[in-house]
């Protein structure tokens, strides 16, 4: 982490990056990462119908390339343009290079070449997590051993079966939406033509038409969807000088998706489940990485227990843009746990350092962590304005600061040392000697 931020930026040079701010918003909006490479409903609704008759036949997405010549130009005159001596200039040279990327990816929509900027902009499976020990493919690996080692445990104890049909979530997640951010400001709608059970945009969130939905998926999409997504787009279309903090430019996924899915985590409406669901994506990028065509992968969702509109759903994620044949992915969903560690860790370290004002810079706009402490000039000076908005847990200080001292915490406790017949001596391990029975505590 840094140890001190870099000079203020002068009148001028906040001119001159507003200007070149201006412009990359004007040259992006043609670029619409996941709206190219996502498919129709239809394609879903052939396969499985071919599927449930014994017929073994790939899926046909289909795409529309374009060419991109003159806004990879323009990307590349404004990142030139930039002052990367500039904290501004930096950030602003960095968002440049990841559009850049996204459009050579959309230009190659529907071929293999995806694959390789794909890993670009989302890595690897196999990439090392923070720290260097393990990988989000060990990771993925872990949690769904962990899962189906609590399945027929959880199964069993679990209250949560009901399902909600899609028009009451939308019923209720509007009127979260209304009390929140006020009435017409976010509209939630279904859309019938959505493969994922969610999208959310800036005054938009998308629901799958007749998709049903389970008591944690309501407050998994509030947290996840409403209170990060479509949050920070509305703090980055406030912001008086840099527009382009409302954009999700690809070099911010990572952190954004963490962020939210760090969120449910926060305010326990992560269930293993859903890590189960996340780690078998990651796992079939892998997969698919190797050679593996997408009935294969369809077929590995169907064993992992999913049904069959979810199999489809998780497998389509895997082959966005790519052929279906196998040897290609769209790497995007190996983010999920890699950007959960890291934004847990920034959490931590931010407590640890007596910094946890730094963590609501973060819901200012879309910006990786890396942006929050090499902007923090700009957020001094008023050049980028504090989050209009914030979530209900990120405004609850005291709750935050108590759940992560308790992670600092229980990080230092070896489980491998823990005798559990014999719990009382646990304060011994930490050189805590017992003391006399005394009345008990709140």
């Amino acid at each position: 982490m840094p140890d001190g931020p870099p000079a203020v930026a002068t009148r001028s040079e906040l001119a001159h990056h507003a200007d070149l701010d201006a412009r990359l918003v004007r040259a992006t909006r043609r670029l619409r990462l996941l709206q190219a490479v996502s498919w129709k409903r239809r394609v879903q609704v052939a396969f499985l119908e071919r599927w449930r008759r014994g017929v073994l036949r790939l899926p046909e997405p289909e795409y529309e390339p374009e060419d991109l010549a003159d806004v990879r130009a323009e990307l590349r005159a404004i990142g030139e343009a930039c002052d990367v001596d500039s904290p501004l200039g930096l950030y602003l040279r960095r968002s440049c290079e990841s559009w850049h990327t996204a459009a050579q990816l959309l230009e190659a929509v529907g071929t293999a070449a995806v694959t390789d900027h794909s890993i670009r902009l989302f890595g690897r499976p196999g990439d090392p997590l923070p720290g260097g020990e393990v990988s989000g493919l060990d990771a993925a690996l872990h949690f769904v051993r962990i899962a189906d080692e609590l399945d027929a445990e959880l199964r069993d104890a679990d209250t949560d079966d009901v399902r909600i049909p899609s028009t009451e979530v939308r019923d209720r997640l509007q009127a979260d939406m209304d009390a929140f951010f006020g009435p017409g400001e976010v509209a939630v709608e279904l859309d019938a033509d959505l493969i994922a059970k969610a999208a959310a945009g800036p005054t938009r969130i998308r629901l799958r038409e007749g998709a049903a939905f389970s008591e944690y998926d309501v407050h998994q999409l509030r947290e996840h969807e409403a209170f990060v997504h479509t949050l920070t787009a509305l703090n980055g279309r406030a912001q008086p000088h840099f527009a382009s903090l409302s954009r999700t430019s690809p070099r911010i996924i990572a952190t954004q998706e963490g962020l939210a899915t760090f969120a449910e985590l926060i305010t326990g409406h992560i269930d293993i489940e859903r890590m189960k669901r996340i780690s078998l994506r990651i796992l079939a990028i892998d997969m698919a990485l190797r050679g593996a065509d997408f009935i294969d992968v369809f077929r590995f969702f169907l064993e992992a227990g999913q049904r069959e509109t979810e199999s489809f759903a998780s497998a389509a994620r895997i082959f966005r843009g790519v052929p279906v044949t196998g040897g290609a992915a769209f790497t995007k969903d190996g983010v999920y746990l890699a950007g959960l560690v890291r934004v847990h860790t920034f959490f931590r370290w931010c407590l640890k350092h007596r910094r946890l004002a730094l963590t609501h810079r973060l819901f200012a706009g879309k910006m990786t962590l890396e942006d929050v402490f090499d902007l923090e000039p700009a957020f001094e000076s008023g050049a980028i304005a504090p989050p209009r908005h914030l979530p209900p847990w990120a405004r609850r200080a005291g709750g935050l600061a108590g759940l992560l001292a308790f992670s600092l915490f229980a990080n230092t406790i070896r489980l491998d040392r823990v005798d559990i017949d014999n719990l009382d001596a646990v304060p011994q391990l930490f050189g805590v000697r017992p003391s006399e029975p005394r009345a008990q505590e709140r």
